[in-house]
């Protein structure tokens, strides 16, 4: 007995671990101060090629949202009328590199199916003699202090809020991002110190003037564009864990929990970069103080590099484990780190996350799903569909597409993705995409509220198939479709119409139902090495 028990615990694991939900944003910080993650070469050509290669990988490696540092200190990536260029394009601050990197950025995660949201650098505005920080100095004066040999925008100057709020605008005006990002929204850890608490909660208050002041800008003028930020890891000490003095509640004036539960942010990516008992329960804290708002830890995989830190690659898979079953979603951080491979983390992340996934819904935005496609054919190996009914207000919709052996095509399963947020009304599929497969088509808009399907039926015996695939039992054993040669099914998995697994089976002939309450029940195959099929439907009816 105890065997059966422990032998169910380590399938359910594994299931657990060879689903990739379908709903669950995989992102990803793409550094460009000093050109440390892109980009490594001063010739624009260089770039786009280097920063193509990047993206590719990362969408090898399962990763749907890029946050690229586009405000870097006073300085950007793209032709401001508020901030100079940064050198790390061009090599020399203030000089053009030729070409707008943040519109060619977007324009190529956009091709592959990929958000890319804008990261904005806020407090810090870099050495206090370099470019950004002097042409920021000059411009308003009152607004810098020095700390050190940095320059710190004063976040207890009303005017920080206004100027923040203008280069978050022109960004969003500009540019069809999917998101704002801010990083280091928050005091400076050379600030002095706050003597007492009514300091620290006025320095909160502070920093919340600002968040809200974004997000109220933002929405106002593109409201599916998703606001979001990077807190301190650990947003304050729980009851049985101690922050060791370094948290974003008490220690730097973030108050991102209050955010959320206020609705002047969408998603939290908290900058997760600790192990053990130091990551696990400040994760669960942020789970359960999420508001039903995205928080996405940021995973330090930085420190599998033996320069940085001495963490094993299993420690980051307990992680992305204990992330995914919290229904959190993961963030690497950085790029680079994640596609050199360091001790492994690509292949790893790539087996991890082998299906598509969709980023998570902005469903608190009120937004209506579109209307699902209307036509759909496949002449040729191009598939056609006719364009859904927008209800959001947002300039565009998108389309994912669908394909299974069986019909209908079950799109609430991620392994049956093959193009996500398209932005057109056909595909060209490659030969081995066509024969013997059915396909769906989905509309989702900006907010990332997805259709009903549209079908289309190659196939019509897998329709028959489905037709007769729903099994009544009155509590006696039901019989399993014969595995054949083509299914390849080790174990049977019983789970409910929402996708909650129920229990797992050995596949055998027949299967005992009489344990199982009255209701609609759904029956996937499961191989050992974590394939599977939908194989019907059994109704328990007493």
């Amino acid at each position: 007995m105890k065997y059966h028990f422990l032998l169910l615990f380590l399938l359910f694991s594994f299931y657990a671990l060879a689903q990739s939900p379908k709903f669950e944003t995989r992102a990803v910080w793409l550094t460009t101060i000093g050109g440390i993650d892109w980009p490594h070469s001063y010739k624009s050509e260089l770039q786009k090629e280097e920063l193509r290669h990047t993206l590719d990988l990362l969408q090898r490696g399962g990763v749907n949202t890029v946050l690229l540092q586009t405000r870097i200190r006073a300085t950007t990536i793209f032709p401001s009328d508020i901030e100079p260029w940064d050198g790390c394009l061009s090599g020399t601050p203030s000089v053009s590199p030729g070409y707008d990197a943040l519109q060619f950025a977007i324009d190529e995660c956009h091709k592959r199916g990929m958000q890319l949201h804008a990261w904005v650098v806020t407090i810090p505005v870099g050495k206090w003699n370099k470019t950004g920080c002097v042409q920021l100095r000059k411009k308003y004066p009152k607004l810098v202090r020095k700390i050190g040999d940095e320059g710190y925008l004063n976040p207890e100057q009303p005017a920080t809020t206004d100027y923040l709020v203008r280069c978050c605008k022109e960004i969003v005006q500009r540019y069809d991002v999917d998101g704002v990002h801010l990083d280091y929204i928050r005091y400076p850890e050379t600030w002095p110190k706050a003597k007492n608490a009514a300091v620290r909660s006025e320095r909160r208050s502070n920093i919340t003037r600002i968040v809200r002041a974004i997000y109220q800008a933002v929405k106002e003028l593109k409201p599916w564009v998703m606001v979001s930020c990077a807190p301190i890891g650990k947003h304050d000490d729980l009851s049985r864990y101690r922050s060791n003095g370094w948290n974003a509640h008490s220690t730097v004036g973030q108050d991102a929990q209050q955010w959320l539960k206020e609705g002047i942010m969408d998603a939290l990516f908290p900058m997760m970069y600790f192990r053990g008992n130091q990551f696990f329960p400040f994760a669960i804290d942020w789970q359960e103080n999420s508001y039903g708002r995205l928080v996405v830890p940021g995973l330090g995989i930085y420190m599998l590099d033996p320069r940085e830190g001495r963490w094993t690659l299993d420690e980051v898979k307990r992680q992305l484990n204990v992330t995914r079953q919290l229904g959190m979603g993961h963030c690497y951080f950085r790029s680079k780190f994640f596609t050199d491979n360091v001790k492994g983390i690509y292949d790893f992340g790539t087996f991890f996350d082998s299906t598509p996934s969709l980023v998570s819904p902005m469903t608190w935005m009120g937004a209506s799903a579109p209307s699902s496609p209307t036509t759909i054919t496949l002449v040729d190996g191009k598939l056609k569909w006719g364009g859904a009914l927008d209800r959001s207000g947002a300039p565009y919709l998108l389309y994912n597409v669908y394909a299974a052996d069986e019909y209908p095509v079950d799109i609430s399963q991620s392994e049956n993705l093959i193009a996500t947020r398209l932005q057109t009304t056909s595909l060209q599929l490659p030969a081995n995409r066509v024969v013997g497969k059915n396909f769906a088509v989905t509309a989702v808009n900006r907010y990332g509220q997805e259709s009903d399907a549209v079908q289309l039926c190659q196939n019509p015996a897998s329709a028959l198939m489905a037709k007769s695939a729903i099994i009544h039992s009155s509590g006696e054993p039901i019989e399993l479709p014969s595995k054949g040669s083509t299914l390849d099914a080790d174990f049977v998995v019983v789970e409910t119409l929402t996708g909650q697994t129920i229990d797992i089976f050995p596949y055998a002939k027949m299967l005992s139902v009489n344990s199982f309450p009255d209701g609609m029940y759904r029956l996937r195959s499961l191989h050992k090495k974590g394939r599977n099929h939908r194989i019907g439907y059994f109704i328990v009816k007493r």
